[in-house]
């Protein structure tokens, strides 16, 4: 018989540099979950994708057992390291600050796929530029 869930947890955590601090520890601690041991885990399968932050979920049982999965990093994340950039415009639309190509941002769409709500690569892509836009990011 499966385990029953009690709690899904979302948070999103840098990568391979989980620790009991805030947001972490606050999050866990409150369902009774081993914060030391997800600590441990999520650095563990994380520790080759430093500098990115991650979005994880993480299912709580009644015997306060645990497990997790890994999203890929949000659109902007990735748009900003392909771009280079520290932060995105103040004023999209009007402002543009860096220009993208439509083979990175294929790149990208490919990456976020799977946590997309589409399978469609071209639909993924048109979603890519839309964050691109946003960000005031040109797309030749």
């Amino acid at each position: 018989m499966p385990k029953k869930i009690t709690a899904q947890i979302k948070l999103h955590v840098s990568a391979g540099q989980a620790n009991p601090a805030p947001p972490v520890g606050p999050a866990l601690g409150q369902h009774g979950v081993n914060i030391m041991q997800f600590c441990k885990a999520f650095n563990e399968k994380t520790k080759n994708r430093e500098g990115l932050i991650l979005p994880v979920v993480i299912s709580v049982y009644e015997d306060r057992s645990f497990d997790f999965i890994i999203k890929s990093p949000p659109a902007s994340i990735l748009v900003k390291r392909t771009c280079q950039l520290a932060k995105a415009s103040g004023v999209a639309g009007k402002e543009m600050i860096a220009k993208i190509t439509r083979e990175q941002i294929k790149e990208i769409a490919q990456q976020k796929l799977k946590d997309l709500n589409t399978r469609d690569l071209n639909k993924a892509i048109k979603t890519i530029e839309g964050t691109c836009r946003s960000m005031g990011v040109e797309v030749e």
